[in-house]
């Protein structure tokens, strides 16, 4: 899975659509805008249409970068 648009955020929490790189199939979700999130939860995300993660696929994810600088409370 990966973030296909970021509907809303407050502080560091998130609303987003995710997009799955192997059938395509898109979903609603919610976040934690920090690095951990975006380099280790987001690729390990199953699709619930295919049952596939970003890894198992083998597709070259690439994180976004965070809003804040890592360590700033907002």
């Amino acid at each position: 899975m990966k973030i296909q648009k970021i509907l809303s955020q407050h502080r560091q929490d998130f609303q987003a659509v995710y997009i799955c790189e192997g059938c395509e199939t898109t979903e609603k979700g919610s976040g934690y805008d920090d690095q951990y999130f975006h380099q280790t939860v987001i690729p390990d995300m199953k699709c619930k249409s295919c049952g596939k993660t970003s890894k198992e696929l083998g597709v070259g994810y690439r994180p976004l970068t965070t809003k804040y600088p890592e360590g700033i409370q907002v």
